[in-house]
């Protein structure tokens, strides 16, 4: 859930070198700007490369678009394990990842989930950017409702999904309307969840 913060991808950085700094780069560009609207003559510039180095290492731009989506999944897979493991239980882990998403939500800069608002980008979903995104939802569904079931929960599967969709609402409304009214009601569905036991 908070592991949808941009802000702990960007933290992950793959190390120097030009083809980490372009990465590192359209973290926060694609994030604060959308991946559409910015061009690979601005990622060369912010990155300080030739477009020589550029296509060197990314061969195009829907190449880094394709990686910027990964890191971000790798990043927050990386989040959650080890949120997970340092949780007092699956209970717990789930709290902590609904409190993180309330401080993100509320965040000065917050635009909302990287990876919902890169599926408004790219609304057909047989492309490969729809496809990463894809596995991610699957991925995080599944890792919600391995918790789920680890407290016992009678319909894992529904509680995850219920958790997914107040957690896309809570991100979308945080950023289009009130952050506190959305991580508010993520809080009340999340509780209504782990209860279901």
């Amino acid at each position: 859930m908070s592991v949808v913060s941009p802000h702990l991808t960007a933290q992950r950085a793959p190390g120097p070198g030009a083809k980490a700094r372009i990465l590192e780069t359209v973290l926060d560009l694609f994030y604060e700007e959308g991946i559409r609207s910015v061009g690979v003559d601005r990622i060369i510039a912010r990155a300080a490369v030739t477009k020589a180095t550029f296509y060197k290492h990314y061969g195009s731009k829907d190449n880094l678009i394709l990686q910027y989506i990964r890191a971000r999944h790798e990043a927050m897979r990386d989040h959650l394990d080890g949120l997970i493991a340092s949780a007092d239980d699956p209970a717990d882990a789930i709290r902590r990842l609904v409190r993180e998403t309330a401080a993100e939500i509320g965040r000065t800069g917050f635009r909302g989930c990287p990876f919902l608002n890169a599926a408004a980008e790219f609304s057909d979903p047989r492309h490969p950017v729809r496809q990463v995104i894809t596995a991610h939802r699957d991925w995080l569904t599944d890792r919600l409702a391995d918790l789920l079931a680890e407290t016992g929960h009678r319909m894992p599967g529904d509680g995850a999904d219920d958790l997914m969709l107040a957690r896309d609402g809570a991100l979308s409304g945080g950023n289009a309307g009130d952050p506190v009214a959305a991580s508010a009601a993520l809080t009340r569905v999340a509780e209504r969840v782990l209860a279901a036991r």
